[in-house]
């Protein structure tokens, strides 16, 4: 009988799907704050990270239910994303130049709500390397696209109804949002 293992077990969160170590180290090496984004089935997540040996430090954290607080309905559109990326960035502004971003496990599909979160960060000011070609369009991004949507759909929107706004306002919403967030002061 032999005394060498024939197998090795991975790490938890590798066997889970919830970690790739070797793009998390590259990502570690890079020295750079971390943007991590995630999108669940609710909501849109996003972290300002800063590696430490004991454990990572998270300089700051939004999600789109914070949203509400500048009058916008957040779930997990595009809209949400782009400014629960904007508020991120404003939240660490002065205290971060350049970053660097984590989308996780997620596959980097172009005109993403990832991509839409990244570039709400670099249009707070601080320096994110992202192609042009991932961030989606602006119709997109600002919710003319989701008003058109809402206008033929009036019964799938009851949430922003409840909210306050109305099935072919959500630009407005969002312009209004926008607008508050950009007077947020780290």
């Amino acid at each position: 009988m032999s005394k060498d293992k024939t197998f090795e077990t991975k790490f938890r969160r590798r066997q889970q799907g919830k970690t790739d170590y070797k793009r998390r180290l590259a990502l570690v090496r890079s020295k750079k704050v971390r943007i991590v984004v995630r999108k669940t089935n609710t909501q849109i997540i996003a972290h300002a990270v800063k590696f430490n040996p004991v454990g990572d430090e998270t300089l700051a954290a939004v999600t789109s239910k914070d949203l509400k607080e500048y009058g916008f309905y957040g779930t997990n559109n595009t809209p949400s994303a782009y400014l629960v990326g904007l508020l991120l960035g404003k939240k660490i502004e002065g205290k971060v130049e350049e970053a660097v971003g984590d989308i996780g496990r997620r596959n980097p599909s172009h005109g993403g709500v990832v991509f839409a979160c990244l570039k709400g960060v670099v249009d707070s000011g601080i320096k994110v390397p992202l192609s042009k070609e991932a961030v989606p369009s602006e119709d997109r991004l600002n919710g003319s696209v989701l008003d058109n949507y809402a206008k033929e759909n009036v019964d799938k929107f009851s949430q922003y109804v409840k909210a306050g706004i109305t099935p072919g306002e959500i630009n407005k919403a969002f312009s209004k949002a926008k607008e508050q967030i950009e007077k947020v002061k780290a």
